[in-house]
């Protein structure tokens, strides 16, 4: 038989769900579970940043794997992770070196009140850009095509160094229809000019050239644009006769 005292004993309610056994206070949460996969142990914008460094100082084709994994201290397992292919790797490097870097021609384009003023900022700002200390010479977009055997990168190189044309070229018809520059001017030719200029430029500030020489360089690139007010200019011609 079942005393008095058992009967009370049995008669006291337990614990409810989420209570602890004596205390009545909530009993702790689960631990929320462990994320798969290991935590990313590097800075990702440190890496990319070496990444343009690489790329800049070699060119694309010349880039391998092996290089950028050595230069930006990951893994090839990480790089794949974080930024995809060596393509695709790439392809953010030029978007920040635009950014970082090669933005200057825009900004002088949409700053600066004439073409003439325009062009010759430019010019000069990519003798200082092109020969800066302690990063590699010249212009990652264009070195970056030397030698280049992947289709889908040249083409878009290609299509990069076009677009620079097309801005030259709309900025230098914008300076003629306000009267800064010759109404015949052959703006296409002029930009065609200036974007020789640039490009040998880059190559010039690899090769050795200083700062000093290529801003003399830009001031005689400068020296052969046709004044305002002037008559004819770089006019659209007829190619002449060979006359051997």
């Amino acid at each position: 038989m079942v005393n008095r005292r058992e009967q009370e004993v049995r008669s006291v309610p337990g614990p409810s769900a989420g209570e602890g056994p004596d205390n009545g206070r909530p009993a702790p949460s689960p631990a929320p579970p462990r994320p798969r996969g290991r935590p990313r142990s590097f800075d990702r914008a440190t890496a990319l940043e070496k990444a343009v460094m690489a790329f800049w100082e070699r060119g694309y084709e010349a880039t391998s794997v092996s290089d950028l994994t050595r230069v930006m201290g990951i893994g090839a397992p990480s790089l794949y992770a974080a930024f995809g292919d060596k393509r695709s790797l790439f392809e953010e490097v030029v978007a920040v070196y635009d950014e970082r870097y090669g933005s200057f021609g825009d900004r002088a384009l949409a700053e600066e009140p004439t073409a003439r003023d325009a062009f010759r900022r430019m010019l000069r700002e990519a003798a200082s850009l092109y020969t800066a200390p302690g990063r590699p010479h010249g212009c990652l977009v264009l070195h970056a095509a030397t030698n280049c055997a992947t289709p889908e990168v040249e083409e878009s190189l290609r299509a990069r160094r076009n677009a620079h044309i097309a801005a030259y070229e709309a900025r230098i018809r914008a300076g003629a229809a306000a009267g800064e520059l010759p109404a015949g001017t052959d703006a296409r030719a002029l930009a065609r000019y200036t974007g020789a200029v640039i490009q040998g430029m880059s190559q010039q500030a690899r090769d050795g050239a200083g700062r000093e020489e290529l801003e003399a360089l830009a001031d005689i690139a400068m020296a052969i644009w046709p004044p305002a007010g002037a008559e004819g200019g770089y006019a659209a011609r007829e190619p002449t006769a060979d006359v051997r």
